[in-house]
């Protein structure tokens, strides 16, 4: 079935093709989507946990976990496993976020057997090699010390997240912290894949040239054995939104430059504004004639780079606001965005002509999101995941046609927060840009060789 119906707009007409779900009496999800225009299969494997099922105080587990199930599976070592698909000019990887561990990769349809077999081999029959742990581990903490000595801007999103979610699991930095890193251990690892992954957890989305029946046997057969975790997959309650003005200033000193975020509990995958609170978030600070970019780098010059993100897992995740500026121009450039912002509250910055332009702009990028088989099959494990019904792309680029004035004046006050309310962290030159800074609420200090990613 084709993704755009005849008669219709090629951008307002996306919508899923036909597919097959099967739930498993093990309790495994299985999504089918034929696509014969291209001889290959795309897949993403999600189970669910993911962070959110590290133990108190040893995050990271699961983000070492998704490394260390590519480092062999079956009878193949780390290097067999890895050349074995690398062989016939396939992809396989596992990552791991904040809610979920997951598995994707694309494969000639000729080779969906060997496909099945490493997948099923590396989710499993995992090797969990313990040297291969402690390889995993060290170059993990080697890249948060080199991220401080270098990138800043990679790191910033991490203390973003832990000054404003505290102690909230959606806090926690998945890829660990230097002081969580040192503590784990291989039984951690070990551990967490007896108790946390299993087959109860699992959705497979597979999209691609492939017969469904086939493919369903196939699944069946290679997944159909596997036990339920031993635990309940974790659940997360919905995190506070921040009253008034809290400030974390990061010592890094000798910077020539000052990373700072600004941000508050936004909305949820299920958020009901979706379209538009994508048309606002867009003209606001989603693409480089945004008004945010417009100000702080178009027109001032006082960064490369300005942005507004809204991070939309199963409960309320974050908004926020991040750029850089040279360490001289820290004040002008946080003062900038902070009078864009409240521009931008008080209903300033966005009018027909604009919101014209944004909902094109959004509508030509939706499409190209939905081209590829493994952009389908992440699609479809997104939906099942999140529990959204098939309107939420059928119905997505109607919607985004529908937007009005009304709706851009209601989510902007819905969605984004008071200019009073934040949580901002500015990771800078502290004996440059301190008394600047206190101006903008009460301040904490820590330094950036602190091995962990808060202290607010």
């Amino acid at each position: 079935m084709s993704a755009v119906q005849a008669g219709e707009s090629p951008v307002v007409g996306v919508r899923v093709p036909a597919f097959e779900r099967v739930v498993l009496a093990n309790g495994a999800t299985l999504l089918l989507m034929e696509r014969h225009d291209i001889p290959l299969v795309g897949f993403q494997a999600i189970l669910r946990g993911g962070a959110l099922g590290d133990a108190a105080g040893k995050w990271g587990t699961a983000s070492l976990l998704a490394g260390l199930l590519e480092k062999g599976a079956g009878k193949r070592n780390a290097y067999a496993f890895a050349d074995a698909s690398a062989a016939v000019g396939g992809t396989l990887g596992a990552d791991a976020g904040l809610e979920a561990l997951t598995v994707s990769g694309e494969f000639l349809a000729r080779d969906q057997a060997l496909m099945i077999e490493l997948l099923a081999d590396l989710l499993q029959r995992p090797n969990l090699d313990a040297a291969e742990f402690e390889k995993l581990r060290e170059r993990q903490i080697e890249f948060i010390r080199a991220a401080k000595d270098g990138d800043l801007s990679a790191i910033l999103p991490t203390y973003g997240a832990a000054a404003l979610f505290k102690d909230h699991p959606y806090g926690r930095p998945v890829s660990g912290s230097e002081t969580s890193l040192a503590k784990l251990t291989h039984a951690d690892a070990t551990g967490y894949y007896r108790d946390q992954v299993g087959a109860d957890r699992l959705i497979i989305s597979m999209t691609g040239d492939f017969k469904s029946a086939d493919m369903k046997k196939r699944l069946t057969e290679a997944f159909g054995g596997w036990a339920k975790a031993k635990t309940a997959a974790p659940v997360v309650l919905p995190p506070a939104k921040v009253a008034g003005r809290h400030v974390l200033l990061v010592d890094a000193p000798g910077a020539a430059q000052t990373y700072f975020l600004m941000s508050n509990v936004g909305v949820n995958r299920k958020y009901p504004g979706r379209a538009p609170l994508d048309v606002v978030n867009t003209l606001f600070g989603g693409r480089f004639t945004s008004m945010l970019n417009s100000e702080l780098r178009i027109k001032s010059g006082l960064t490369y780079g300005a942005r507004s993100q809204l991070v939309r897992p199963t409960q309320p995740g974050q908004w926020q606001i991040s750029t850089y500026t040279r360490t001289d121009a820290t004040v002008q450039a946080a003062d900038l965005a902070l009078e864009t912002f409240g521009k931008f509250k008080q209903g300033g910055g966005i009018d027909a002509t604009a919101l014209d332009s944004g909902k094109t702009y959004v509508l030509g990028q939706f499409p190209t999101a939905l081209e590829t088989s493994p952009q389908w099959a992440r699609q479809l494990a997104e939906l099942e995941f999140y529990g959204l019904e098939r309107s939420y792309v059928d119905g997505y680029g109607p919607a985004l046609a529908a937007v009005t004035m009304a709706d851009v004046t209601r989510v902007s006050a819905e969605v984004y927060p008071a200019a009073d309310d934040l949580v901002i962290v500015f990771i800078g030159d502290a004996a440059k840009i301190r008394d600047g800074i206190k101006k903008y609420g009460p301040l904490t200090e820590m330094k950036l060789t602190d091995p962990a990613f808060s202290r607010l």
